[in-house]
């Protein structure tokens, strides 16, 4: 029996033994009257002691929708000597069930803030969490508790009201729970202690209970490696202690929770093979829990915190995982290839097809080192974003492709980058990068080849071509020279096809001769230029505000200024004067320095306006029938037997744009989701959401476009990045 209970039932025989002799002496005097009148003294001196010893221990209880949550302390008194015990108690209905700091693939933690006043005070949120159940569920996995859910906390405490006696402890709390469906409770609780040397109360037993359910520091070695290789060494490891295990990451995202934790048991060791997401690499330090189970069935759950090691990777590993590299090579290279293929590469077209004319008719040599060039360009420009991704994880930031177009100061800039190449592409000044003579054998520096790609790469790289995917999620997740290995790749997939017209004489040969008409197409060119800077502008005003299409377009103004001027001095270069021409360029160079300057300064609204704004916000419009997509809404979606169509898409993507525009918001689409019961969920990663980064790493993604079908009993289908209606309307109908 519990301290508390025993000294309860103490006081309470003390004070029965002395109402039973007061009371005998009444009968004797007064008779049966008397005795009645002390059996109901008795009830009452009962309900005092139970009633004092409840309301010190818990607060009173309140009744939310599918539970019932109150404030519970491990003492009746406190000091502040030591933290007080105090506990979130949350009492759930049968079936229901609340999550665990990593909630798992969706759900949210409970949440609590505690502030004591009077004679001492304190305040705390920092929960400290007993072992979760694992609560598969189809494709997903969820860390949770169900039943009577005790969350213990430590409230620290100092004088602060020598006069007063009482403790009077406030809390706010918020926790969500889910059946088939997830509902968000909270309540305010409130109870009162009195100042004094700690003494446990009725509830102490609830603590101790609880305490035998939390992770005991782990006593073995903890590794793990890039590839999701975790391993415990220890001498008391092997197939006799351990029969089983399992790991539970404190972090959300880092790993696929739902996916098979192969575990290998060997004299000395236990192995885990986990599923890692694309920022699994950039962890230096994993923490978690990991759960061993004997041949009895007894758990033990040892909180780990394991170190990056490279050692972990096991020949038999290192053997596995060679193929897979490969494969991202392959897949990187081919996505390359395809995506000059696709609507985001469109605006450089315009480069690509005047200088493959250019080049059709010039000398092999020059035809080689043309392409060679405009290939380093290329390769190198992907390399460096892969090593800037790659760096920008190292510091804790979640990135993803096309993370840049995130950022209404890039698109602002390529906005106007791309502007500019329209003024010259027009004639109104002259830049060699892009501009062409009409004389087949016109020289131009091999700088300008370079420049083409790198322009090339700048502007492609918010798309995401079949293939690619795959393979920049591997790149990201593998050891830095591998994947900078496979951005390579890519680079050498889009430069290909230029590549291969120089190596080609008999297909350069073909190619028309240049002539009076590539003037003509030069000019034609510049309209798909100024239709991306339209494009671009309404990417900005998603992410900065209505107010930015101001300042965008003051910039744009000041450039064509600049470039005006500047092909004035091109123009009359021979008849006006060293002095006039050099105040022309000057000019113009006032008028770019003016737009670096309103970039600058446009930059100071649109970064307060995106700190105040919250990161979840939804950019784009959704049209009827379609619904924002959120973790929570998923699970229960899922939960309640739902098909749903997931849809990752950005306004920086054109790719997702053209997709939605010609397979999803089409009548015959709408009506196909509407018959087969599908709810069409759709994500905005316009700008950063953390919820969608995490949902893209967990299905081993990084970028947009993504597609996924989830059915109500079945297993989930991801499609490709292009889409067709027929194929949209196959993938469902396949639920059936």
């Amino acid at each position: 029996m519990s301290l508390p209970v025993m000294s309860f039932l103490r006081l309470t025989a003390s004070g029965l033994s002395h109402s039973l002799t007061w009371m005998q002496a009444r009968r004797n005097r007064h008779g049966f009257t008397g005795w009645r009148s002390g059996f109901v003294a008795i009830l009452m001196m009962a309900c005092v002691f139970s009633s004092a010893s409840a309301i010190a221990a818990e607060s009173p209880q309140v009744k939310t929708g599918h539970s019932i949550a109150s404030l519970i302390t491990a003492s009746d008194t406190a000091d502040a000597s030591a933290p007080l015990h105090i506990a979130l108690r949350l009492q759930l209905q049968n079936g229901w069930h609340t999550y665990w700091q990593n909630p798992g693939d969706a759900g949210d933690p409970p949440t609590i803030t505690i502030n004591a006043d009077g004679a001492l005070q304190g305040s705390t949120q920092i929960i400290h969490w007993p072992v979760p159940q694992r609560i598969p569920d189809s494709s997903l996995m969820s860390y949770a508790y169900t039943g009577d859910v005790i969350l213990p906390l430590d409230l620290p405490l100092q004088t602060a009201d020598q006069k007063s006696d009482k403790i009077n402890i406030k809390a706010h709390a918020n926790w969500l729970v889910c059946e088939h469906v997830c509902v968000p409770e909270e309540a305010d609780l409130a109870l009162t202690l009195n100042k004094g040397s700690p003494t446990p109360s009725a509830q102490a037993p609830l603590f101790e209970q609880t305490s035998q359910h939390m992770a005991v520091p782990s006593p073995y070695t903890a590794t793990f490696s890039s590839n999701g290789i975790l391993q415990l060494t220890g001498k008391d490891l092997n197939p006799t202690s351990v029969s089983d295990a399992w790991f539970m990451p404190e972090q959300q995202g880092k790993i696929a929770e739902a996916a098979e934790q192969k575990s290998t048991i060997h004299n000395g060791s236990v192995t885990l093979h986990l599923k890692p997401t694309a920022d699994f690499s950039a962890l230096r330090f994993l923490a978690g829990i990991v759960v061993l189970k004997d041949k009895a069935g007894t758990e033990r759950a040892l909180q780990i915190n394991a170190t990056h090691s490279a050692l972990t990777d096991t020949p038999e590993n290192t053997l596995a995982a060679s193929p897979s590299f490969i494969q991202q090579m392959l897949f990187a290279f081919i996505g390359g290839i395809i995506l000059n293929l696709m609507p985001c590469v469109f605006p450089i077209l315009a480069m690509k097809a005047l200088a493959i004319t250019r080049l059709g008719h010039a000398a092999k040599r020059e035809q080689i080192l043309s392409a060679s060039c405009y290939a380093v360009g290329v390769i190198g420009s992907f390399t460096l974003l892969g090593a800037i991704m790659m760096a920008a994880r190292l510091t804790g930031a979640a990135t993803g492709w096309g993370f840049q177009f995130q950022s209404p100061l890039f698109v602002g800039m390529v906005c106007w980058l791309l502007f500019a190449m329209a003024l010259n592409l027009l004639g109104v000044f002259s830049f060699s990068a892009v501009s062409i003579s009409s004389a087949p054998h016109t020289r131009h520096s091999l700088w300008n080849d370079v420049l083409t790609g790198v322009l090339a790469v700048v502007v492609a790289s918010p798309c995401t071509a079949p293939f690619m995917g795959v393979a920049i999620a591997g790149a990201l997740s593998g050891p830095p020279i591998a994947g900078l290995t496979v951005f390579a790749a890519l680079g050498l997939g889009l430069a290909l096809p230029y590549l291969l017209i120089a190596a080609c004489p008999s297909g350069a040969r073909m190619l028309p001769r240049p002539g009076a008409w590539m003037v003509y197409l030069r000019q034609f060119l510049a309209f798909p230029l100024l239709a991306s800077c339209v494009w671009l502008l309404w990417v900005a005003t998603l992410e900065g505000g209505a107010s930015i299409v101001v300042l965008l377009g003051s910039g744009m103004v000041l450039l064509g200024l600049a470039a005006w001027v500047y092909g004035l001095a091109q123009t009359h270069q021979n008849t006006l004067s060293d002095r006039k021409r050099f105040a022309l360029h000057g000019f113009a160079l006032h008028g770019l320095a003016l737009l670096a300057l309103l970039g600058a300064l446009s930059m100071l609204p649109i970064l307060r306006q995106q700190t105040a704004a919250p990161s979840s916000a939804q950019g784009m419009s959704l049209p009827e029938g379609v619904e924002a997509f959120s973790a929570t809404k998923l699970q229960t979606l899922h939960a309640s037997k739902k098909n749903v169509f997931v849809d990752m898409t950005a306004a920086w993507c054109i790719t997702c744009l053209v997709n939605e525009r010609v397979a999803l918001d089409v009548p015959e689409v709408r009506e196909a989701f509407k018959t087969q019961n599908v709810t069409l969920l759709r994500g905005d990663w316009t700008t950063h959401d953390a919820a969608i980064t995490a949902f893209l790493r967990q299905h081993g993604r990084d970028g947009v476009p993504f597609y996924l079908f989830i059915p109500a009993n079945g297993t989930p289908v991801t499609l490709p990045q292009v889409l067709t209606p027929g194929l949209v309307m196959k993938t469902i109908s396949s639920a059936h």
